[in-house]
C-alpha cells in the first residue's frame, strides 16, 4: 500500500551495499546493519499510526463502533477475497510482463512470490517486503536483485499514478467538502493529492526518459560516479546497469502503454473488494465513491507508518467515508473489517509460500541482497 518510500531506501541500500558479502542472515526487522535506525524507523512510525488513529477515532462512541462490526453480514468477505486474490494474479502478471526483457517467467511461478512480497510488506516495517521477493525471485530464476528492484519501483510508480486518477475523477465530489470533512489528522485530502501527483510525475518522467535514453543515462551515472570512492564505483556502475536493465519494459509506448492499462485492472478489481465489504454494513455508496476511497486509502500510506500500514490507510478511509456523510462508527468499523480482510488472506499466504522457500522467518541472507 505504500507506493514507492520504503522501494526506493531498499534500493539506495541495496546498491551502496558495495562488494561484501556475508554467510550470516540478515534481519529483515533489524534491518540493513543498521538495528538502532531500524528501532527508530519502527517506533516512530508506531507514534505516526498513533497519532493518525486518534484524529480520527476521537470522539468515537465504543459501543456504537462495535454494534457496526458485531451487525456486519460477514459472507460478503468471501466473494471479496477472491475478487482480492484475483487482482494479486493480474499483478503476477505485470510482473511476468515487466520481467519479460530479462527472462520469461511464467505468471503461474510469479505468483507465489508475490505473495511473499506482501506478506513481507504487511508484517515488516519500510516495504521490506520488496527486498523479499526481488531475493526470492534471484534465488529461483537468477534475476538480478538491482533489475528487479527496478520493476518494482516502476510497478509503485504506475500504481500511483492509477490511484491519483481515481482522485482526480472525484474532483468536484472533493471541492464540496467543507469544515472537517476530508481530513486525515490535520492532512487534508486535496494536499495528499497535490503531492502524490508532483511526487509520481516526477518520478514516471524519470523512469520513462532513462529507459527511453539508456546511453545518455549511463553517461549521466558514470560522470556521477566519478564523485564516488573509487573502491565503490565499479560496483555502483554494475549496479546501476543492471536498474536500467529493469526498466526495458518502458521503452515501448506499447509495453508501457500495457504495463498502465494492467495497473488500472488491478486497482479496479481492488475496488470491487471495497465493494463487496461495503455490502457487509448498513450503509452504500457509489462505485465511484469507493474509487475515490481506495485512492486516497493507498496514497496516505505513503506516509510512515507502522508495518501493515495501520494509521494513515484507516483514517483515509474514515475521512473520505465522513465525508460523504456516514457516521464515524459505521465508517471505522468498515475500515477495521476491510483492513483486516486485506491484510490476513495474502499475510497468511506469503507466509506458507516463505516457508516452502526454506528461508527463516525474518531473514534474508545479505549475501544475496548485495548482488
Amino acid at each position: 500500500m505504500d507506493l514507492m518510500r520504503g522501494t526506493l531506501l531498499h534500493s539506495i541500500v541495496i546498491i551502496s551495499a558495495g562488494k561484501r558479502s556475508y554467510s550470516t542472515p540478515l534481519s529483515v526487522r533489524q534491518g540493513y546493519n543498521q538495528p538502532v535506525m531500524k528501532r527508530w524507523q519502527f517506533w516512530i512510525g508506531v507514534l505516526i499510526s498513533i497519532t493518525f488513529l486518534y484524529a480520527a477515532l476521537n470522539g468515537l462512541e465504543l459501543s456504537d463502533f462495535w454494534e457496526k462490526v458485531q451487525g456486519a453480514n460477514y459472507w460478503w468477505i468471501i466473494p471479496g477475497v477472491l475478487v482480492y486474490f484475483m487482482a494479486v494474479w493480474a499483478r503476477s502478471w505485470r510482473w511476468h510482463y515487466m520481467l519479460r526483457p530479462l527472462k520469461d517467467i511464467p505468471t503461474k511461478a510469479m505468483f507465489p512470490i508475490v505473495t511473499i512480497g506482501y506478506m513481507g510488506n504487511n508484517v515488516y516495517p519500510a516495504r521490506a517486503g520488496e527486498v523479499l521477493r526481488a531475493v526470492v525471485l534471484k534465488r529461483r530464476e537468477g534475476v538480478p536483485i538491482s533489475a528487479s528492484l527496478a520493476t518494482i519501483i516502476v510497478e509503485r510508480v504506475f500504481d500511483g499514478v492509477v490511484m491519483l486518477s481515481f482522485v482526480f475523477l472525484n474532483l468536484g465530489e472533493l471541492a464540496r467538502f467543507s469544515g472537517e470533512a476530508g481530513l486525515i489528522g490535520e492532512v487534508t485530502i486535496q494536499d495528499i493529492a497535490l503531492w502524490s501527483t508532483v511526487f509520481f510525475v516526477i518520478a514516471l518522467v524519470v523512469f520513462l526518459t532513462a529507459a527511453m535514453f539508456p546511453s545518455l543515462t549511463k553517461q549521466l551515472l558514470a560522470w556521477f560516479f566519478r564523485f564516488v570512492p573509487a573502491r565503490y564505483r565499479d560496483r555502483g556502475l554494475a549496479l546501476s546497469s543492471r536498474f536500467l536493465d529493469g526498466l526495458e519494459s518502458l521503452r515501448s509506448p506499447k509495453d508501457a502503454l500495457m504495463i498502465f492499462i494492467t495497473s488500472l485492472v488491478i486497482w479496479l478489481l481492488e475496488t470491487v473488494k471495497f465493494w463487496f465489504v461495503m455490502q457487509a454494513f448498513n450503509f452504500e455508496v457509489s462505485f465511484f465513491t469507493l474509487m475515490l476511497v481506495n485512492g486516497v486509502a493507498n496514497l496516505a500510506t505513503t506516509i510512515p507508518s507502522a508495518p501493515g500500514y495501520v494509521g494513515p490507510f484507516d483514517a483515509a478511509i474514515i475521512a473520505v467515508l465522513e465525508g460523504f456523510s456516514i457516521s464515524t462508527a459505521q465508517a471505522a468499523a468498515y475500515a477495521l473489517v476491510l483492513h483486516v480482510a486485506l491484510w490476513l488472506p495474502i499475510t497468511a499466504l506469503g507466509a506458507i509460500c516463505l516457508g516452502r522457500e526454506g528461508i527463516k522467518w525474518g531473514e534474508i541472507p545479505q549475501g544475496e541482497v548485495s548482488s
